[in-house]
């Protein structure tokens, strides 16, 4: 976070991505901003691709305070940044843009401690063993929170040799203990203590009938449409679930906190901003 950065009386901020009409930011920065007292800030939604990324992001001025950041920007955007945090660079994404007074531009990756602080508000805070369904840049964020919470072996299950050789090499430059499987087997995954499915909308609802009795604990990225078949599924089955807009509510209070330097952020009221506009789409 930003310490002891001034607020000016307006600023504005905005999450860009392509596509980006789903994006759930701007009500979580909005609740944010009437909670903390910031009338005059904006949050606005830019549908930008990485070939107009460079272009948007020569425009900024002093009134800009920060960007939220999703794909395909979250790689694209390094080389247009000053500097980025340690966090950012151990998975080489970047979620979330500062700009400060003096016109830097500082990268930072809220999602992987977003993931850890969603985990950690379940009770979830050291796991001996995990697994990780699909292989995409979520994934490598996910072995970047395991690395934090998980003592033992994480297994990746995932659909083509050149993805296993890829979260074989994440765990090794994270410092985790990755082993792969095909995705046939993904139903093997669930006997692990804490399971995370980063994979698209649809991908595992024909898992939803393997969850076993008794199962862990279901970190399953997706918002929308919520639950998936497979957090049905598990919640029937009496396993906990941490949700995407668990995931989603956690790393924009990080963002929030970074951008406008006021916190603690309202979590609370994030968190029931986000839950409105999920239930009205």
């Amino acid at each position: 976070m930003a310490e002891g950065r001034a607020v000016s009386d307006s600023k504005q901020a905005a999450v860009l991505g392509s596509p980006i009409a789903h994006s759930l930011s701007p009500v979580l920065h909005r609740a944010a901003y009437r909670e903390l007292g910031l009338d005059d800030w904006e949050y606005g939604r830019f549908d930008i691709d990485e070939a107009s990324l460079p272009v948007f992001m020569e425009k900024l001025d002093a009134s800009w305070a920060g960007l939220s950041l999703t794909m395909p920007l979250k790689r694209a955007v390094i080389p247009l940044l000053d500097e980025i945090s340690a966090t950012a660079a151990c998975v080489e994404a970047v979620n979330t843009v500062v700009l400060t007074d003096d016109g830097r531009r500082t990268g930072d990756n809220t999602d992987i401690p977003g993931m850890v602080a969603a985990l950690r508000e379940r009770g979830v805070t050291r796991v001996e063993r995990a697994a990780v369904l699909g292989a995409g840049a979520t994934a490598s964020s996910a072995l970047a929170a395991l690395a934090q919470i998980c003592t033992g072996e994480v297994t990746a299950y995932v659909r083509s040799a050149p993805r296993a050789a890829e979260m074989r090499g994440w765990g090794e430059r994270l410092g985790v203990a990755v082993a792969t499987a095909p995705w046939d087997a993904a139903a093997e995954a669930f006997h692990a203590p804490l399971v995370v499915a980063t994979t698209p909308a649809g991908t595992t609802d024909a898992l939803a009938t393997a969850v076993p009795e008794a199962p862990g604990t279901l970190f399953d990225v997706l918002y929308e449409p919520w639950p998936t078949a497979l957090a049905a599924a598990w919640s029937a089955r009496g396993g906990a679930v941490v949700g995407g807009l668990d995931l989603l509510v956690h790393q924009a209070v990080l963002q929030v906190e970074s951008m406008t330097g006021r916190a603690p952020a309202p979590l609370a009221a994030m968190r029931a901003a986000g839950e409105r506009a999920l239930a009205a789409r």
